[in-house]
């Protein structure tokens, strides 16, 4: 076969290098806002939000559950304000969190009424660091323009910012059908998918210069404009991002239950985010009856951190399994110490910082299992079947010990230990190196 080269021995050519390397993620630039003592946009880190499912007006439920969501990681917690009864309780769950000592912004959630709400209930209004309307059902025909500038005018009375949010569940119809009937009388109308993209697009952005032309400034206002499906959003916010500099709020409306919930918001929330798309993220998960809603919070930091945007817990790689790894002591280890680590980076997050940076693997035999724990902090190599029951461990990519018999599990996590107290903790060497145990 002489003169003949497999492609594969061809040296790369340099613009295939090029388009291969791992440049950053460029931010679109946004007028950064402050909600409370967050700011979200400019060229802070993306924020991670979420939303109570309790009754606002039952304040030690709601308490509990802002609680838990800022526990879990919510950089911003959002609670229904649909009645009196809701907005009377705001003060009260405000003052209870600060005397638990959570000072997680709360944004208050208006439709219909919020305009009343807010009017009848002058310490909510002070209370919530943030209001969110919908400009779909914030007022509608004649009522609509002075019952959003009412909402304004407290956003402006009490300093407050506020977030514009269209969704297409109750987008404006009188603005839709305009633009229906325009595209209809049009030489070359369009899929009528595209005029219901626009018409949710003008509706937050029309709706943002109403609120600039009474005084609210671009540094006070968010703009979101959720759908439920993947290519719409991605289209919708897109479009939002090239008409406008004001901060976004990224998710899908309806994500669903479950894996299904989870993937299609990651398929979104990736896409947009790679484009340099949002400020602020939410991932809007049905819960199962009696399911942890803090599921959200923690899905919404496994986008930006498999991302490289954030770092939040320290990453576990763990392989998946086959037949070499017939014994579930991998699989069980790697649950273990994923679920030791989320517990305690509360704690961790204060005493250690930087501790969230760090990468541990656990790995279930010798294919993989050696070169995975060089390339991570900390890590192990199990013995698969047919192994010799030793299991080494690495780190900072040197073998460091092996551990054997029945307690491994428990010796590793002690080493993992360890490792972020001499790393992170505060006599850490300066650079970041951890001096191994003796093997």
């Amino acid at each position: 076969m002489q003169g003949i080269q497999h492609p594969l021995a061809k040296p790369p050519r340099n613009d295939l290098v090029r388009s291969m390397s791992t440049a950053p993620i460029q931010r679109r630039g946004s007028t950064p806002v402050m909600v409370g003592r967050v700011e979200v946009g400019g060229l802070s880190p993306i924020v991670v939000q979420s939303m109570t499912n309790t009754d606002t007006a039952d304040v030690d439920a709601t308490v509990a559950q802002v609680a838990a969501l800022a526990e879990a990681g919510s950089e911003l917690v959002r609670l229904t304000v649909d009645r009196d009864e809701a907005a009377a309780a705001v003060p009260h769950i405000r003052d209870a969190l600060r005397a638990k000592d959570i000072a997680v912004p709360l944004i208050g959630d208006f439709h219909y009424n919020g305009h009343k709400l807010l009017g009848d209930h002058p310490a909510c209004a002070r209370a919530l660091d943030k209001y969110r309307i919908n400009p779909g059902n914030v007022g509608f025909r004649a009522k609509r323009d002075p019952q959003f500038s009412a909402i304004i005018e407290t956003a402006l009375e009490y300093g407050k910012p506020v977030r514009i949010g269209v969704n297409w569940g109750s987008l404006d119809q009188e603005l839709l059908t305009h633009l229906m009937d325009e595209n209809a009388k049009s030489a070359e109308p369009v899929d009528a998918r595209r005029v219901l993209h626009e018409a949710m697009v003008q509706s937050a952005l029309l709706s943002a210069e109403r609120a600039e032309e009474l005084g609210l400034g671009a540094e006070r206002i968010i703009l979101s404009a959720k759908v439920s499906a993947v290519q719409d959003l991605i289209a919708v916010y897109g479009a939002l991002a090239k008409r406008g500099a004001y901060a976004l709020h990224l998710g899908l409306t309806e994500a669903g239950m479950g894996p299904k919930g989870i993937v299609s918001s990651s398929a979104a929330l990736a896409i947009l985010l790679q484009q340099g798309i949002g400020d602020t993220i939410r991932v809007s998960l049905t819960p199962e009856p009696g399911g942890d809603r803090a599921l959200e919070v923690r899905v919404a930091q496994d986008i930006l951190q498999s991302m490289g945007l954030r770092s939040f817990a320290p990453a576990v790689a763990a392989c998946p399994g086959c037949g070499r790894t017939t014994s579930t002591v991998f699989q069980e280890l790697a649950r273990d110490i994923e679920d030791h680590l989320r517990a305690s980076m509360p704690a961790w997050r204060k005493r250690y910082p930087g501790v969230e940076t760090l990468n541990v693997a656990v790995m279930g035999c010798i294919v993989n299992g050696p070169g995975e724990s060089k390339h991570a902090d900390i890590g192990i190599s199990l013995p698969g079947a047919g192994e010799q029951p030793a299991a080494p461990v690495f780190i900072d990519g040197k073998k460091a010990t092996t551990l054997r018999g029945a307690n491994i599990a428990n010796e590793f996590k002690v080493l993992v230990a360890d490792y972020i107290e001499q790393r992170f903790g505060k006599g850490a060497k300066a650079d970041g190196k951890v001096n191994s145990p003796a093997g």
